[in-house]
């Protein structure tokens, strides 16, 4: 060997326990947050075939693995609703007894303030045209009226008993509106997740199945172009001005490098979605034989981690605190 023989890396990689040692990077259960979908009016649970291994659940089947994760000691679980019917408003959004906060309300008397339930805030799933806002007389998302409806919707999901809700339609201003209204409701303790950084990707393919969208057109004029890493940082620094208590991207995977500029521009904690196109390519690539799907999960998590998400939403966070384990 050249140079100098004393200086071996390769020492620091020469067993299991000495990797653990000098590992740079944790990924620990309390990271990880699962995505559920609860069906209104499911039966039985229902599968997505897009995204192998995850369901649309039942009410009960939902209280079962919010039980599963607060015991597993995951950060917490994202809910997201399927309503049975629509409308161009997405009024089922603010119904008290609508499927999403009737799921809010199961999951914290399932689990109290042993787990964090988190809910997305936004009109996708409950609009029929599958827009995030409510449209004007061209057609066009609008997005001042959109903020009412967000705003009124924050409350709801608070008054069901939400820790965390999530602002995900990329509406200007959105931050500052739900935040207005839940302090106004009495709800100051109320933390908002804002979804600052989210892109107008191909990777959400799998979701649409997920969530039964009805979505017509594209969401190109209010979600960010892929193009585009200045424009992260813009919406960051709104979200944060306007009282964002924690800043996401969404994507994870094609958008490491925009993850890392986050964390290192603003002092608020960073989530990462590793969205649903992620986890379908990797179970893909799994069930064909291609890669070993184990360490494919715990890869895929650890890059996001080492990336500077301090914490990731992701369909497999129950499996990976077993893997790890």
């Amino acid at each position: 060997m050249s140079g100098f023989p004393g200086v071996r890396p390769r020492r620091l990689r020469s067993s299991a326990a000495m990797r653990r040692l000098v590992a740079e990077t944790t990924l620990e259960p309390r990271q990880l947050i699962l995505p559920m979908f609860i069906r209104e009016g499911a039966r039985e649970p229902i599968a997505i075939s897009s995204m192998p291994g995850v369901y649309q659940h039942t009410r009960d089947t939902a209280r079962k693995a919010v039980a599963e994760a607060a015991q597993l000691g995951l950060g917490g679980v994202m809910l997201f609703g399927v309503p049975t019917s629509k409308d161009p408003e997405g009024s089922g959004a603010l119904d008290p007894d609508g499927i999403l906060n009737v799921a809010i309300r199961d999951a914290v008397s399932e689990a109290g303030d042993d787990l964090l339930v988190m809910s997305d805030l936004c009109l996708d799933e409950f609009t029929s045209h599958g827009h995030c806002g409510v449209l004007d007389s061209a057609g066009r998302v609008d997005n001042d009226a959109t903020l009412a409806i967000y705003a009124e919707m924050g409350v709801a999901q608070a008054s069901a008993g939400a820790h965390i809700v999530g602002p995900s339609g990329m509406m200007d201003g959105q931050v500052g509106a739900v935040r207005t209204a839940l302090d106004g409701a009495g709800f100051q303790d109320t933390v908002i997740l804002a979804y600052a950084v989210k892109y107008a990707s191909a990777f959400f393919g799998p979701f649409r199945e997920a969530v039964g969208s009805s979505l017509t057109g594209d969401r190109k004029t209010y979600q960010q172009d892929p193009s585009n890493a200045r424009d992260a940082i813009r919406e960051v620094d709104l979200d944060v001005a306007e009282g964002a208590d924690i800043v996401m991207v969404k994507p994870a995977l094609a958008y490491l490098d925009i993850i890392r500029q986050v964390r290192d521009h603003v002092n608020v904690p960073v989530a990462a979605y590793n969205i649903s196109g992620e986890y379908a390519m990797v179970e893909a690539a799994a069930a064909n034989g291609w890669i070993d799907r184990e360490r494919a999960i715990l890869e895929t998590l650890t890059s996001i981690r080492r990336a500077g998400a301090d914490m990731i939403l992701s369909y497999w966070a129950a499996e990976a605190v077993h893997l790890l384990r």
